[in-house]
């Protein structure tokens, strides 16, 4: 007891001087925001949220007592999130919801961060009302045993740990309804998880389960199941006793067979099943609505016998998750499963290799020379590439890209494109939906090389045997190519593509009221390119015409056949079958082979000098009392690859010299000003004017503004872009002046100009944009406004303060030079004292620098980042240190920036060693695709 007693002692005053220490800092400057809303408390978004609740609980606020809900970051000090913890009963009385979680940070790749939290103080026992916890995204190896002592819990949340284990205390926890345990390691489970009778949803996804025990059956009151991505080989029967189960979920396992009594679940609304080994199903499942079966080697054969008794037992296949900080990882024949830190995954079947290789990873920003698109394409995700290229797998590896889902579905799919024997080609591609709105695009690939994700329209493939056949779109009933016998010698491979035409602006953009237009046909053959016999198409008649009432003359059958730019009226040419909603006619040839994009794998990205789509000749059936039909089936189909964007440019409220530049589709301006104008201002967004996919544009600053430090994005003062259509075409730059700030505001202005469009654009392409203003290539200038300085805010203020000359970092890794840090020290304003303490810059220094610079904020910054930098001086490491303090004090927005200039003065570097013929033979000189290569995403 005596132990005990002194242990509590000793975190009583660990907890009051960390409190003590909370409340001079707050003293000093750091200041608390109205946090407390009601009865919540959300400090989560904060930094340093511990010592703003231990302030608070220093000061006796009266409100703490009527908090029902916590919301804190575990990015903290694990010490002093400890002590922050351990006052919590004591303080807020009346908690039911605790949020605890990490994943509030992000790396350079985007993905999350996990928190520092390892445990929980014993006391949090003591939250007698709790009834909400949440502690994904933490570093937790074991289940803190203060968890299973909240009796009143109904909701815990494990998600995104290293659990292997849970302890069988867990059952008891007599009122809890919902356990999300995904993303852990769980290889096992208590048995006393499946006396849990309140139980009525449980989420133990991406964990490492192998088997599940009959006692499972147990979950009476069990409405959702997610038992997605384990290692299940078989289900138990009892599973049948789950009469309340709505919802089951069982894709990505290893399961062999499942039970037929799963059809007979009087409330099941759904069953998946996808991506498992399941070669038979019962009947009942088979038939049954709610069930999803993709991915499945239904009716194939089974595999080979099984090895005779005494073949060694494979060992287990391991599992990888790498951090931001690795690009690459080792492949052994026993094979593996690896998710990236970008959200990338990929498996890596036993057998895939014969021997152990080391796989390289990196993500490329999208440009329009890397990536391939067809005149009706979108991108939807950046590009993944893939080393060693060309080494082929002995099976195939299965590989999950994100994707950003597309805004039009109808008559169009998402494929993976890949650069595969010298041509670029698109994969068999599975969609799988995770959440609403995060979607995996999931094929299987050979071997590795550059893969990205796209929409395309429709493309549906045939084999012409000398026999005939029938080719129909599956996007489009109505649009089918006959092939009558006779029509070829030799099979031959026929491809088709439909586009939709919408038919709401085709009118106005014709000016004329009963204007239409049928579905765009695109035809393309293997082969010889003729066909012995005439093949018959047919195309619907354009919406609202029948056959029966149709005026003939107004109909016109066109035709264009690239590389040619005119649409050519063939309705005199061909003989027009017309049927009540149909219009057919015959033609011979209408093939164009398709060729590759490259004569070899290049060392550097792929350059596309063509698009992947190949010049298809095109057929579209017109209703309309023009003459001149083919130059407006030209505007039309320009307008087609349109779209319509509006550009902003917002400034930061509390910093007005960093800018953030967006070009966005029209549908989404409003939304994005909403969730911006609390943390921007600016002008209202610019007319709207059009622009293609893959279309290059700049963003130059003018009227005295120029853009602030080096970036690799920026060439001669402009800012580069490439708009994509379904990508956030954003920047967030700082911006300077050479003119007096403090004698008035400068006024000056950013304006967008037309860069490069996409090679497959037409040239006439830019007649249909509406020209504006002398220049053709302005699209439009806001206003950007920096403020008249006033007291010391001037950047002149201080030039007396002596600053040694100093580099952090070396040549090859990047340096950081004196200006760059004058130019980070500008950025960090108020927050300049969460970088220092993780720099680790103490807390008496931190109140000795207010002290002697307590009315001169920017020499506060300053003394602090370079008698920081003075002490690195030499030692490696210091700037990775910084970076990583910067986006550990929420300062994203500056890391990037000091991440661009490191990696401009990397490129200067490489650069001059191979000017200066210093490089190693095996570099040498840089052709145009290495000088023109986009960065790389992480830049």
């Amino acid at each position: 007891m005596a132990a005990v007693a002194e242990g509590l002692e000793t975190e009583s005053a660990a907890v009051e001087d960390a409190a003590r220490d909370a409340a001079d800092a707050v003293d000093a400057g750091l200041g608390v925001p109205p946090l407390l809303a009601g009865n919540r408390l959300s400090l989560d978004l904060y930094p340093r949220g511990c010592h703003r609740l231990l302030h608070l609980c220093a000061q006796q606020v009266p409100q703490l007592l009527e908090v029902e809900f916590l919301q804190l970051s575990s990015h903290e000090d694990p010490w002093l999130l400890e002590a922050t913890l351990a006052r919590l009963p004591w303080s807020l009385p009346r908690l039911r919801s605790l949020v605890l979680k990490g994943g509030q940070r992000r790396n350079a790749l985007g993905a999350c961060l996990q928190g520092s939290l390892t445990t929980l103080p014993a006391s949090l026992s003591g939250l007698t009302h709790l009834a909400h916890l949440d502690l994904s995204f933490n570093s937790l190896e074991t289940l803190p045993a203060c968890v299973p002592q909240m009796c009143g819990l109904s909701a815990l949340l494990l998600s995104h740990n290293c659990l292997s284990e849970l302890p069988e205390a867990l059952g008891a926890l007599p009122a809890l309804t919902f356990l999300a345990i995904t993303h852990n390691r769980l290889e096992t489970l208590p048995t006393a998880l499946w006396s849990l009778s309140t139980l009525q949803r449980l989420d133990l996804s991406e964990n490492l389960l192998d088997t599940l025990p009959p006692e499972i059956g147990g979950l009476s009151s069990l409405a959702e199941l997610n038992l997605a991505s384990n290692q299940l080989q078989s289900l138990p029967t009892s599973l049948a006793g789950l009469r309340s189960l709505r919802l089951l979920v069982l894709h990505s396992n290893l399961l062999a067979s499942v039970p037929a009594s799963l059809a007979r679940l009087p409330l099941l609304t759904r069953l998946d099943l996808r991506d498992n080994q399941l070669r038979d199903v019962p009947p009942e499942l088979l038939d049954a609505p709610f069930v999803r079966l993709q991915g499945n080697p239904l009716g194939r054969a089974p595999p080979a016998p099984h090895s005779p008794p005494g073949t060694p037992v494979v060992p287990e296949m391991p599992r990888l998750l790498l951090t931001s900080d690795v690009d690459s990882f080792p492949v052994t024949p026993q094979g593996c499963s690896v998710t990236l830190a970008c959200g990338v995954r990929l498996q890596f079947p036993a057998g895939a290799t014969a021997t152990p290789v080391t796989i390289r990873y990196r993500l490329w920003l999208p440009e329009p020379r890397l990536v391939p698109l067809g005149p009706h394409d979108s991108l939807l995700s950046g590009v993944l590439e893939l080393q060693p290229h060309g080494v082929a797998f002995l099976q195939e590896v299965g590989l999950w890209l994100l994707f950003v889902p597309p805004r039009a579905r109808r008559c169009r799919e998402v494929v993976v494109r890949t650069l595969s024997d010298n041509s670029w080609s698109d994969l068999e591609t599975h969609l799988e939906e995770e959440a609403p709105k995060r979607l995996w695009a999931r094929c299987q690939v050979p071997h590795f090389s550059w893969f990205l994700v796209v929409s395309r329209p429709v493309s549906n493939t045939c084999l012409v045997p000398p026999e005939g056949t029938l080719l129909c779109s599956s996007g489009h009933p109505g649009v089918k190519v006959t092939f009558p016998p006779g029509a070829t010698e030799e099979p031959r491979h026929v491809h088709m593509q439909v586009v939709h035409v919408g038919s709401r602006g085709l009118p106005a953009l014709l000016e004329e009221p009963e204007a239409a237009a049928s579905p765009l046909l695109c035809l393309t053959q293997s082969g010889p390119p003729s066909f012995l016999q005439p093949v018959t198409v047919q195309l619907p008649l354009p919406p609202g015409i029948t056959g029966l009432s149709l005026d003939r003359s107004r109909l016109h059958l066109l035709y264009r056949a690239p590389p040619a730019a005119a649409w050519d009226d063939i309705t005199a040419q061909v003989a027009l079958e017309l049927t009540h909603l149909y219009a057919r006619f015959q033609v011979t040839r209408f093939s164009w082979s398709v060729l590759p994009l490259a004569s070899s794998v290049p060392p550097h990205p792929p350059v596309c000098t063509a698009c992947l789509t190949p010049q298809l000749p095109r057929y579209w059936l017109w209703y309309t009392t023009a003459t001149c039909v083919g130059g407006l089936a030209r505007k039309a189909w320009e307008r087609l690859r349109l779209h319509r964007v509006n550009l902003i440019a917002l400034q930061r409220r509390r910093d007005p010299e960093q800018v953030l530049l967006q070009c966005l589709p029209r549908n989404k301006v409003d939304a994005t000003l909403r969730r911006l104008l609390e943390r921007y201002r600016g002008p209202e967004p610019s007319d709207t004017v059009d622009m293609f996919e893959g279309e290059k544009f700049f963003a130059a600053f003018e009227g005295g503004i120029d853009v602030d430090a080096g970036r690799p994005d920026c060439v001669e003062g402009r800012l580069r872009f490439v708009f994509y259509s379904h990508l956030r075409n954003v920047k967030e730059v700082y911006v300077t002046t050479a003119l007096d700030r403090k004698a008035q505001a400068v006024r000056g202005q950013v304006s967008f100009y037309r860069g490069e469009v996409p090679e497959e654009v037409p040239e006439e392409a830019e007649a249909a944009r509406q020209k504006k203003g002398m220049d053709t290539l302005w699209m439009a200038t806001l206003p950007i406004k920096l403020p008249r300085l006033r007291g010391s805010e001037g950047p002149g203020h201080g030039a007396s303060l002596s600053l040694a000359p100093l580099n952090l970092g070396d040549a090859e890794t990047g340096f950081l030079t004196q200006s760059n840090l004058l130019t980070v020290a500008g950025r960090l304003g108020p927050d300049w004292p969460a970088v220092a303490l993780h720099l680790g810059m103490p807390y008496r220094e931190l109140q000795r620098i207010r002290h002697e610079f307590r009315d001169d904020l920017d020499g506060q910054i300053r003394h602090m980042l370079f008698s920081w930098a003075e002490r690195q001086a030499g030692r490696p490491g210091a700037v990775g240190l910084l970076v990583q303090a910067l986006e550990q004090s929420d300062r994203q927005d500056v890391a990037e920036e000091v991440q661009a200039i490191l990696e401009l003065g990397r490129r200067k570097y490489q650069e001059g060693i191979q000017r200066t013929s210093l490089a190693p033979g095996d570099l040498g000189p840089p052709g145009p695709s290495a000088l023109q290569s986009p960065e790389p995403a992480q830049a």
